[in-house]
């Protein structure tokens, strides 16, 4: 076998992804470009005449509509063709100009927002109900002038627009900064194999076996950081200040509450996943009483949460293999999922063979009229048949939005879009569990999950509720400096993790290393939705038809709604402490079906 990746042109066609179902070649893209680029500026003769009539109206949202999507298969076809061969200068020129003469079509529609929620709200109400294709758009319209008390009058948001680039660039500078100007330190593997460490390599070597070797790679990222608090606290605390500056000027009651109220999210969702977690902290206490215990520790330490408890099973997945388990895993879903699933399969939806300057890692791509296409770089492992079904959730949901919403609602909302691929995952993990009985089997996919869930739930939690500090401790006047951000976060540390840990100082950098806190209250999403995710597991698997029904219904809903209600017609109330509840009951069973196996 050749130790050498294979040239994307020696990649069997069968293997690649379809694309030419957007554009059969370069030249008809080129043809496609000129068209779109020629046509847009049309959009200046509805500039003060949007609320002429209700046909006038119609007349641009269409307009806009054939644009936006016509600019949106221009830029997935360039960035699909990039991705496969990084160093192909053609499609990366291609994808560049794409991107320009979207930000193009953005600046030259930037009006119509305004000029609607300047409206008259009774005219637009009469021209809905007196026009059954803008009834179409009427939650459009609703998400539209819920955000008129904080909408400011033209020149304000003009000011507002010039600052906005200004005021983002702390997470630019906090990339620059860590990932090319901090100096890392020299660390060695088992092997005593020196490296320069990265935040990569860390990631590695916290894995690690040897406990000396997870404690080095610990020590020289957490204190390089450290030695760099007092400049990246300052990074940060400027972040900070501006989301809250952006949410006093617009009227908003705090950062948290502008972030939120994007999706119609209530506060109290936030609050609910915050007290919910700390009710029940004591089931992450446990977790890591047994990972001191299986791992034979005399003490343990925060950098030996990540190694695994359990060898890798020596269990090889070919891609066919995957395909046939996943296809198995999913069937309680119904025939019609699972159809959708062979699809995409056989008519060539995925990318999944590693060659020469492909994009590392896995996502699934697409746009409204496209495939829901997908990336992988497969090996033959457990891991990768975890991705590809994390990867066909994402997939499947955009299928069935895009086939059974128009257009204006044919995607959905950050705060639904890690649900489904979750779901898929936890449908998995329940088949892999019926269909292996062996105790090594049994215990490396127990800790697959209690991981996922300690990561995901647990420690995105944690994150949340450091953020929420930081913003309304700034909100209150006091000072974010790299002293007060370190004990606070160490403080939470031992909140989060208990007696069992023995705390080294370094732990309290670690605000240091995490980039979500540019996000803007991203993290917990990511927490709600493993949570939602669980809940609608137990739904399919519980076999009532018409959960399953309400399931699918979710992945068709799209953006018609606002996401907490599609997520509660599907059986979900994320305003309930349930879904957090059902998570951890579920993480609390297998934690003591895994003690047990490894204690046999």
């Amino acid at each position: 076998m050749s130790v050498n990746l294979p040239k994307r042109s020696e990649v069997a066609i069968k293997d690649t992804w379809d694309l030419d179902v957007i554009f059969k070649n370069n030249e008809e893209w080129e043809a496609s470009y000129k068209k779109v680029e020629a046509e847009y500026p049309a959009i200046e003769k509805f500039k003060g005449h949007i609320l002429d009539s209700a046909d006038t109206l119609l007349e641009l949202l269409k307009f806009s509509e054939a644009v936006s999507l016509q600019a949106m298969h221009l830029y997935v076809f360039t960035h699909l063709n990039s991705d496969t061969d990084v160093s192909n200068g053609t499609y990366l020129a291609m994808q560049t100009r794409a991107i320009n003469l979207i930000t193009n079509i953005e600046a030259a529609f930037a009006f119509i927002d305004p000029e609607i929620l300047e409206a008259d709200e009774k005219v637009l109400d009469d021209y809905i109900n007196s026009n059954d294709e803008l009834t179409v758009y009427k939650h459009y319209f609703k998400r539209l002038l819920a955000r008129r008390p904080y909408t400011l009058t033209d020149r304000e948001e003009s000011i507002l627009a010039m600052t906005s680039g200004t005021l983002s660039l702390f997470d630019e500078i906090y990339g620059v900064y860590t990932n090319s100007e901090m100096k890392m330190p020299i660390v060695k593997d088992e092997n005593g194999v020196e490296m320069k460490l990265s935040y990569g390599r860390y990631a590695k070597l916290r894995e690690n076996a040897n406990k000396d070797v997870r404690r080095e790679a610990f020590m020289g990222m957490h204190n390089t950081y450290g030695d760099n608090k007092n400049t990246l606290a300052t990074v940060l605390a400027g972040n900070v200040k501006a989301g809250n500056l952006n949410a006093t000027i617009r009227g908003y009651n705090s950062a948290r509450h502008a972030a939120l109220f994007a999706n119609n999210v209530d506060e109290s969702v936030y609050e609910g996943l915050v007290s919910t977690i700390n009710n029940n902290i004591d089931a992450l206490h446990e977790y890591v009483a047994v990972r001191k215990d299986v791992l034979g520790l005399d003490e343990i330490n925060m950098y030996d949460l990540y190694t695994p408890l359990v060898a890798e099973v020596d269990i090889k997945f070919t891609q066919e293999a995957a395909k046939e388990i996943i296809i198995e895993a999913l069937a309680p879903l119904g025939e019609e999922y699972v159809s959708v699933v062979k699809r995409a399969f056989d008519e060539r939806w995925m990318d999944l063979v590693e060659n020469e300057n492909k994009r590392s890692g896995a996502y699934s791509s697409g746009t409204y009229g496209t495939n829901p296409y997908i990336l992988m770089n497969w090996q033959d492992s457990l891991d990768n048949v975890y991705t590809l079904a994390h990867e066909l959730g994402h997939s499947l949901h955009s299928y069935y939005t895009r086939k059974y919403q128009p257009q204006v609602y044919g995607n959905y909302s950050i705060f639904v879009a890690e649900v489904a691929s979750t779901t898929n995952e936890q449908l998995l993990t329940d088949y892999f569990l019926k269909k292996y009985p062996e105790k090594e089997m049994q215990a490396y996919i127990l800790n697959h999950y209690l991981d996922g869930v300690k990561g995901t739930v647990f420690r995105q939690t944690q994150f949340a509720e450091f953020e929420h500090f930081i913003y309304t401790s700034e909100q209150a006047g006091q000072a974010l400096t790299g002293e007060m951000l370190t004990e606070a976060y160490f403080d939470m540390n031992k909140k989060y993790y208990g007696d069992v840990m023995t705390y080294d100082k370094e732990i309290g950098y670690e605000w240091a290393l995490i980039p979500h806190f540019y996000y803007n209250y991203y993290v917990y999403q990511y927490a709600t939705g493993f949570s939602a995710a669980t809940s609608l597991a137990l739904n399919i698997l519980s076999g009532d038809q018409a959960k399953i029904d309400a399931y699918i219904d979710y992945l068709k809903a799209g953006s018609s709604d606002y996401p907490i209600n599609v997520l509660k017609k599907a059986g979900v109330d994320m305003n309930s402490p349930k879904p957090i509840e059902d998570t951890l009951k579920v993480f609390r069973e297998r934690l003591a079906k895994l003690s047990e196996i490894l204690q046999d």
